[in-house]
């Protein structure tokens, strides 16, 4: 939405290269069968431009994941993203004494630190 903004209020702005935190929409990956390019949507859950990437996706690059992209709008509206971050959502985890952090009844194990 951000992005959009800006392009309106100065068409100019998309030439400048950017970094924007987005989401993959489900179901848009397609990979080039090469395996070094591919397109997708990407959305903040206002608005979603379509990106276009050459290069290597990162593992964790799945639908729904959320993603950090540098680039720059092109005048057909697509983002030609320079770089892909995808978040590893493994490396989430609950904050201390927020539900599904253990099973009911559990406690934290004697002999492991709680950090």
């Amino acid at each position: 939405g951000e992005l959009a903004a800006k392009v309106a209020v100065n068409p100019r702005f998309s030439k400048n290269g950017v970094k924007i935190g987005a989401r993959v929409v489900d179901g848009t990956i397609k990979r080039d069968p090469g395996g070094r390019e591919l397109t997708f949507i990407m959305t903040d859950g206002t608005k979603t431009y379509p990106v276009h990437y050459r290069g290597v996706a990162p593992d964790t690059f799945t639908d729904g994941v959320d993603i950090v992209v540098e680039g720059r709008l092109d005048a057909n509206g697509v983002f030609q993203a320079t770089t892909l971050l995808a978040k590893c959502a493994s490396r989430y985890e609950n904050a201390p004494g927020q539900p599904g952090q253990y099973p009911p009844g559990a406690k934290h194990p004697d002999n492991v630190p709680k950090a």
